[in-house]
C-alpha cells in the first residue's frame, strides 16, 4: 500500500514537472539533474592521476590511466547525446539558448589563442634576449628543416580547414552526402598530420631538455598536436 502510493506521488510530481516546464516563461533552458559532471571529474582525477604515477614508474599507474581515459570518453558520449537529445527531440535549445552556447564556444577558443600566445611569448621572449651562450638555437642543436614536415604539415592544416568549411556549408545547406565526405576527409587529413608529428618527434635531433628551446617548441608544438588529436 505504502509502495503504491510512493508511485502515485513521483507520477504527480513529474507531472508537476513537465507542466513546469511547458509553462515556463523564459527563453532559457534549465537542465535536468546529471550525473556526468560528477562523474567526469571522477574520470579526470583518475587519468591525471596515473598519467603522473604511469610517468614516474608507480605500480598500477598505467592502469588508472587506462580507467580514467575509458571513463572521459564515456561520459563525452553520453553528455554528448544527452545535449543532441535536448536540441533536437527536446527543442529546449532556443535562440537564447543557442547564443549561449555560441557565446561558450568563442570564450574557449578565446582561451586557447591566450594559452597558446603564453608559449610564443616565451619562445620570442627567449629568442630575442637569449642568456644562454647569446645565441638561440644554443651550440649543439640542430633545428629541424622548416621546408619539410613543417611545411608539409602546415599544409595538411590548411586543407582540412577547407574540408571541415566545406562540411559545414554542406550541413547548413542540407547536403548530407558532402557534408560527411567532407568531414571524413578532414578526419583523414588530421590524421595524416599527427602521423607526420610523431615521426617528426621520433627523429627529431633534440629533445624537450634541451634549453629552453627544446622546451619550448615541444610544449607549443605538443599541445598543439594533442588538439588536433582530441579534435579528431
Amino acid at each position: 500500500m505504502n509502495l503504491k502510493k510512493n508511485h502515485n506521488k513521483i507520477e504527480e510530481n513529474n507531472l508537476k514537472l513537465i507542466e513546469y516546464k511547458n509553462n515556463q516563461r523564459h527563453p532559457f533552458h534549465l537542465v535536468d539533474p546529471s550525473p556526468w559532471p560528477i562523474i567526469a571529474a571522477v574520470g579526470a582525477l583518475g587519468f591525471t592521476l596515473g598519467g603522473v604515477l604511469f610517468f614516474h614508474n608507480y605500480l598500477f599507474g598505467f592502469e588508472l590511466l587506462v580507467v580514467g581515459l575509458i571513463i572521459i570518453l564515456y561520459v563525452m558520449s553520453t553528455w554528448w547525446r544527452d545535449i543532441v537529445r535536448e536540441g533536437t527531440f527536446e527543442g529546449r535549445h532556443t535562440k537564447n539558448v543557442q547564443s549561449g552556447l555560441r557565446l561558450g564556444m568563442v570564450l574557449f577558443i578565446v582561451s586557447e589563442v591566450m594559452f597558446f600566445f603564453a608559449f610564443f611569448w616565451a619562445f620570442f621572449h627567449s629568442s630575442l634576449s637569449p642568456s644562454i651562450d647569446g645565441i638561440v638555437p644554443p651550440i649543439g642543436i640542430d633545428v629541424l628543416n622548416p621546408w619539410q614536415i613543417p611545411l608539409l604539415n602546415t599544409i595538411i592544416l590548411l586543407s582540412s580547414g577547407v574540408s571541415i568549411t566545406w562540411a559545414h556549408h554542406s550541413i547548413i545547406v542540407g547536403s548530407r552526402k558532402k557534408a560527411l565526405l567532407g568531414l571524413t576527409l578532414t578526419i583523414l587529413l588530421a590524421i595524416l598530420f599527427t602521423v607526420l608529428q610523431g615521426f617528426e618527434y621520433t627523429t627529431a635531433p633534440f629533445s624537450i631538455s634541451d634549453s629552453i628551446y627544446g622546451a619550448t617548441f615541444y610544449m607549443t608544438t605538443g599541445f598543439h598536436g594533442f588538439q588536433v588529436f582530441i579534435g579528431t
